[in-house]
């Protein structure tokens, strides 16, 4: 087998193992999977948001997975590592995952997009471009584009800074396919910093706002908005405490019927 066979073999092995983890470990926040082979056998370390479900009770996730890898996938004495991920709002893969389930879910795109794009940018992203295309509305396919920020385009500055990734959701109209783009001010080189000054001003002005002071409560018992998001055990319990706010957002079109009322 020439070279090349070898190559598109070894990208159509990937992608099906990419497919199947996707679905596989979804309520772990699968977000990428990456594999190198050794003498001893083949070590692949999966980057998660929560790396508990994969591991499983006594290390029973663990295993059954390895199992699988080998027997399905062909690898050989596969050595599973979990390695979690930071900020899960700055991956692009968690995100189209994320928004694939709301509209899954029977959620409006453009609302689910629309708290995608804040919830990314509230978590330190320099830029984000989200694209959805479908059958969104009616029998014709469409697409819409959504940007914010500052999201190099194209130049080497683009493939250092921005990470991508694409995913598709059914619905009873059609096949929707996501894109998601995302900025990483971690990534920018040293000549290009990009420079908030206004970083802690806002930070400061974001806990007067989620911080809720009752009379009848002391300060010690404070609770922050967010803390019902940290104590989620799953990407399922996620999406549905995301559903419940993006329920309370309004759209344009909401208010452009308030003014013609």
């Amino acid at each position: 087998m020439s070279a090349v066979k070898n190559v598109l073999k070894d990208n159509y092995n990937m992608m099906l193992l990419k497919d199947y983890l996707r679905e596989k470990i979804k309520d772990a926040g699968f977000s990428d999977v990456e594999i190198s082979k050794t003498p001893v056998g083949t070590r692949i370390a999966l980057h998660v948001t929560r790396p508990g479900i994969v591991i499983g009770r006594k290390g029973s996730g663990i295993r059954e997975l390895t199992e699988v890898l080998g027997t399905k996938f062909g690898l050989k004495n596969p050595q599973i590592s979990v390695v979690e991920i930071a900020k899960p709002e700055l991956s692009p893969n968690v995100m189209c995952n994320r928004l694939a389930s709301h509209i899954e879910r029977g959620t409006a795109f453009r609302r689910a997009t629309m708290w995608t794009l804040q919830q990314i940018m509230e978590n330190g992203a320099m830029g984000v471009q989200i694209t959805i295309s479908g059958k969104l509305r009616g029998d014709r396919s469409a697409f819409e584009k959504h940007s914010v920020g500052i999201l190099p385009r194209a130049g080497h500055h683009a493939e250092v800074i921005v990470a991508e990734d694409i995913a598709h959701v059914k619905t009873p109209m059609g096949l929707i396919g996501i894109r998601i783009r995302i900025a990483i001010k971690e990534k920018l080189i040293p000549e290009f910093e990009f420079k908030d000054k206004s970083k802690k001003a806002k930070q400061k002005q974001k806990e007067e706002i989620i911080v809720k002071v009752t009379a009848d409560k002391p300060v010690s018992t404070i609770k922050v908005e967010t803390e019902a998001e940290r104590n989620a055990r799953t990407e399922s319990e996620q999406i549905e405490l995301e559903a419940k706010k993006i329920a309370t957002l309004e759209t344009l079109e909401e208010e452009e019927e308030k003014f013609k009322a």
